[in-house]
């Protein structure tokens, strides 16, 4: 079989009431689609609001770079479809506040002894393997976002065998295979859209800083000596954290950089 559970099923460690599913936004859940992304754009000339699209069966999911995003059943996958009020900067940096509301959900559902960590620009690590993947992409003419999708998929229930892994890629986890607990996709879903309504409107109100400053106190490797590639550049530097824009600043021989999009490479995986 091409995944694998390496824990036998329990259950969540604490599952406490969640917050009420956020006012003005809609809640789909689909048996199978293509992808929670595409259905996104499909479904956002019809929506008045925002929307989060779930599908308990997804068969073309995709990743950064169009990279395949498997999944399997009891694994989530999710799209946030909204329409973006400020500009393509403002839109990026919600890949953060994604990655936080996602942190915050799991903690809730599962407990706070969940070894998580945030990996540049929007993956989520669980004892240091890639946990989820989060993947912005928008729609628009001229220019102009007219639709932005914020698509998240998370190893619940299985992770993909390592021949199925690119070739220096983080080694995947699920949260079975690492803690033996278990949540459904649907839990996760309620956690997290109130999660994600709360850090958006903080970064509405106050800006990024806040955003910028909860991320960096749980960022993975920071301080530490990390790869960057973007094309055929490679920089090596100390990861010094990220800038008022989102972006990844490292220190090199040749001083600071700040580096807007990259593939990053922790050594020892």
């Amino acid at each position: 079989m091409p995944w694998k559970a390496r824990a036998p099923p329990g259950r969540i460690v604490n599952n406490p009431a969640i917050a009420d599913w956020p006012d003005g936004v809609a809640r789909h859940v689909l048996e199978r689609v293509d992808s929670t992304n595409a259905e996104a754009f499909r479904l956002a000339p019809h929506l008045s609001g925002p929307a989060w699209i779930m599908a308990r069966r997804q068969e073309a999911g995709r990743g950064r770079r169009g990279r395949p995003w498997n999944d399997p059943p009891g694994n989530f996958a999710a799209t946030l479809v909204l329409r973006p009020t400020g500009g393509p900067g403002e839109a990026a940096r919600l890949s953060f506040v994604a990655a936080l509301a996602l942190h915050d959900a799991l903690v809730t559902l599962c407990g706070p002894q969940l070894r998580l960590a945030l990996k540049w620009p929007n993956d989520v690590l669980l004892n240091g393997g890639k946990l989820s993947g989060i993947l912005l992409e928008s729609s628009g003419t001229g220019g102009s976002m007219a639709s932005l999708a914020i698509g998240i998929g998370v190893n619940l229930a299985a992770a993909p065998e390592s021949e199925q892994i690119e070739a220096g890629a983080m080694r995947p986890v699920s949260l079975l295979g690492e803690t033996g607990l278990t949540i459904t996709p649907e839990e996760l879903l309620d956690a997290l859209a109130p999660a994600f309504n709360d850090w958006a409107r903080r970064m509405e109100n106050e800006g990024f800083a806040p955003i910028r400053q909860a991320w960096l106190a749980r960022a993975a490797r920071l301080g530490e000596t990390i790869l960057a590639r973007a094309g055929n550049t490679r920089i090596e530097g100390r990861f010094d954290g990220i800038d008022e824009t989102g972006a990844l600043i490292l220190t090199t021989a040749g001083g600071r950089q700040a580096i807007p999009a990259a593939e990053i490479y922790f050594s020892g995986g």
